[in-house]
């Protein structure tokens, strides 16, 4: 009996799980109703596509592990990886600017939750310019809200920033 390469059985049961995902998912997408507005396309066309994608690309991993396994398969050393050692610091700095988005985005409004966000991003990422790092961030949540609220007509919460953006957003 030819001695079992290392990972060979992780590939079967990887492979298979992504296949089992996408047929399950094209049950699912199947049992959506068809009802489309006048392009024909209803809400049950892009659940479709990723459930084909999904059995497809099971498949082919399937192929890939019966004809010598998986191609370019990923280094045992981390930094032969190029994985990065954790940082705490930089870890609590992003978490805090998400948690301070989540509790700022209804009272303050989306740009200034955007702002705070990208100032407690930066910082993570080692910057320790906070205020050109705010100019750049509510810059950005700006225009996003601008391109979210003006031109997709989705309302954003404008917040303490309301009477100059005036009646946009909620």
């Amino acid at each position: 009996m030819p001695p079992v390469r290392r990972g060979a059985r992780a590939e079967l049961v990887l492979s298979l799980g992504v296949l089992a995902l996408g047929i399950a998912a094209a049950v699912v997408a199947w049992r959506l109703p068809e009802a489309g507005g006048y392009a024909r396309i209803g809400p049950n066309f892009v659940p479709k596509l990723v459930a084909g994608g999904l059995i497809l690309l099971g498949i082919w991993l399937l192929v890939e592990r019966f004809t010598g396994g998986w191609r370019s398969p990923v280094a045992d050393d981390a930094a032969e990886r190029g994985e990065h050692p954790f940082v705490p610091q930089a870890f609590g700095w992003i978490s805090a600017g998400l948690f301070a988005q989540m509790a700022l985005i209804n009272t303050a409004g989306f740009v200034l939750a955007a702002g705070v966000l990208f100032v407690c991003v930066a910082r993570g990422f080692g910057s320790r310019r906070w205020l050109r790092d705010l100019a750049v961030g509510v810059a950005f949540g700006f225009a996003i809200f601008a391109f979210f609220v003006y031109l997709l007509n989705v309302n954003l919460p404008a917040g303490w920033l309301k009477p100059l953006l005036g009646a946009a957003g909620t």
